[in-house]
């Protein structure tokens, strides 16, 4: 058998690629898939108060499900394993998670009156499994959730590492800080592709570390009188686990406001990655303790309505209401299309005297993304030294700009496309561009159905 039929496998990406979110990625080999993530976006909808849920059309693999030996989740995110409560009667395969991404899917999947994976099966950061002629190791990297996971994929003589989302982060706060060694075995061993995240390729330099937050936001706690009233995603456990800190040493309750940040926690602590610090009140006795005594965490970081800071806000909230002399920390990106949105919320809380510090425009280091810059795109790249780079998970020019670090920093090949291209990534890389039909599909509560998006 040649070289070519023993190593011969493709990558073809259903959903983030040209995009951010929505991801569904497959690994074709030897006549099976396996599929990586598979998550929705938020997308607003003109006229509409709450945001559409959108996901990726699977037609293509749902069609061919007999050939799919299983599908993998990186990490706790939405836009990673959100759409499985919905998709996985399409697929009906295995489902593999770490312990903390399971706990994650197991409760969305509750909360969305979905059909739960069977089986879903729990795989520890560092295991090895094989599935049909693939095997994959989950390579534990650094992100702004927990048990994050890069993949990699042995298949024939062929070496693929996908990164999924990833920084590199010294000090992470929750997990083990970010470590070369595995990858640099990864590269001596030879690696003929790497499908990277290119969200931040845009930005030089490198991304802030969880533990400089950490340090940031205990100043700006300690300089506040009043409640303070911290906004951030709630799958930042992290975060949480800082915030618990900053609490006992400045003799605040913590409280944790929104659905979303309350069964995040939940999922965190079953799977023991906060610390015993994290003794969070209920939300109502918030209301009745002095404002110096006050320390909550809250979602609606971007302004969504109905989110516990939006109802701060307006004074809606049932459990807590800010007055003048209290401070709201947005400990968050604005994420690029909900500016007017946060911009908004921020107006409506100064218009009470209320404070804002928003790490947009703070000198503390407020928050840290979990997507690497520039200077880590080509560290990585240096370590591996691949003989191709795949850019997906963002828009034409965040990929375009992420192709031009793996250049710089030595990659002889790069390919980049769109949902439904077919990339060849060995032995001989190439690409065939609309190989799949694509799609997305918008879940309809009035009817709790499936309808496709034009």
């Amino acid at each position: 058998m040649s070289r070519s039929q023993r190593s011969d496998i493709s990558f073809l990406p259903l959903g983030g690629c040209g995009e951010i979110g929505m991801n569904f990625n497959l690994f074709g080999h030897d006549g099976q898939w396996i599929a990586v993530d598979c998550g929705i976006t938020l997308e607003q909808v003109p006229g509409a108060v709450r945001p559409a849920v959108q996901m990726p059309d699977l037609g293509f693999i749902a069609a061919r499900r007999e050939q799919l030996a299983g599908l993998i989740v990186t990490h706790a995110h939405e836009d990673h394993l959100g759409a499985l409560p919905y998709l996985w009667e399409q697929l009906q395969c295995p489902v593999y998670a770490t312990p903390f991404a399971a706990a994650v899917l197991r409760h969305k999947t509750r909360g969305r009156r979905g059909t739960l994976p069977n089986p879903l099966i729990e795989v520890e950061p560092g295991e090895t499994i094989t599935l049909g002629p693939f095997d994959v190791e989950w390579l534990p990297i650094t992100h702004s959730t927990p048990e994050t996971c890069a993949l990699g994929i042995t298949a024939g003589d062929s070496r693929i590492l996908h990164t999924a989302d990833w920084k590199i982060d010294p000090d992470p706060v929750v997990g083990s800080a970010w470590s070369a060694r595995r990858f640099k075995e990864l590269g001596d061993a030879g690696i003929d592709a790497v499908i990277c995240d290119s969200t931040n390729a845009l930005q030089a330099g490198h991304s802030p570390s969880e533990g400089e937050v950490a340090v940031g936001l205990g100043r700006a706690v300690a300089a506040c009188e009043g409640r303070v009233v911290v906004g951030c995603f709630s799958s930042n456990v992290a975060r949480m686990h800082t915030l618990a800190k900053i609490a006992a040493k400045t003799g605040r309750y913590l409280g944790v406001l929104g659905r979303s940040a309350s069964g995040m926690a939940r999922c965190a602590q079953q799977v023991g990655l906060l610390p015993p610090e994290f003794q969070p009140i209920h939300a109502e006795h918030l209301g009745y303790l002095p404002p110096a005594e006050v320390l909550a965490v809250a979602t609606g970081s971007q302004g969504e309505w109905g989110a516990a800071l939006h109802r701060l806000m307006n004074q809606s909230h049932p459990d807590v209401a800010l007055d003048a002399g209290d401070t709201v920390i947005l400990s968050s990106k604005t994420i690029p299309g909900n500016e007017v949105s946060v911009t908004r919320l921020i107006e409506g809380f100064r218009a009470r005297g209320i404070t804002v510090i928003a790490a947009d425009e703070s000198a503390e280091p407020l928050h840290a993304s979990g997507h690497p810059c520039q200077g880590e795109l080509a560290d990585l790249y240096q370590i591996l030294k691949p003989a191709l780079v795949v850019p997906v998970h963002g828009e034409r020019a965040h990929m375009a700009a992420n192709a031009d670090v793996a250049k710089r920093a030595g990659v002889a090949a790069t390919l980049t496309g769109q949902n439904g291209d077919l990339f060849y990534l060995s032995p001989t890389p190439g690409v065939r561009r609309r190989f799949a039909e694509v799609g997305r599909l918008e879940w309809c509560e009035d009817t709790e159905r499936l309808v496709g998006v034009a």
